[in-house]
Formats: structure tokens, C-alpha cells, sequence
């Protein structure tokens, strides 16, 4: 009986340690999805600044030869 015992218990603690094994990969999936999507917004927000300061300095340096185009005139 004693050996009948002791395979229920080790058998119910290798469950056990199974069962936490899923609930952990469970978890870290959706860890993982949520970075993944935390990752695209912010590399689409990125995408979005780089154009916003390429349009900025287009338009700064649009300025500056304004600038000197009146500057030269004057």
C-alpha cells in the first residue's frame, strides 16, 4: 500500500507541476501578445514622428531660403 501511496502522491505532484507549466505558458503567450502589439504601436508611432519631422525641417529649411532669398534682395 505504501508504494501504491507514494506513486498517487508523486503522480498528483507531477500534475500539479503540469498544470502550473500550462497556467505559466498560458500567461507568458499573452505577455507575448501584448508586447507584440505594444512593439507595432509604437514602431507605427515612430513612423508617424519621423514624418512629422521631416515635414518640419522641409518647411524650416523652406523658410530659410526664403529668408535669404529677401535678405539678397534687400
Amino acid at each position: 500500500m505504501s508504494n501504491d501511496d507514494n506513486e498517487n502522491t508523486d503522480l498528483g505532484a507531477l500534475e500539479s507541476r503540469v498544470d502550473e507549466l500550462i497556467s505559466t505558458v498560458s500567461q507568458l503567450k499573452s505577455e507575448n501578445s501584448a508586447l507584440r502589439n505594444q512593439q507595432e504601436n509604437l514602431v507605427n508611432e515612430r513612423a508617424i514622428l519621423i514624418e512629422k519631422t521631416e515635414q518640419a525641417r522641409s518647411r524650416i529649411e523652406s523658410m530659410i531660403s526664403r529668408l535669404r532669398a529677401m535678405e539678397t534682395r534687400a
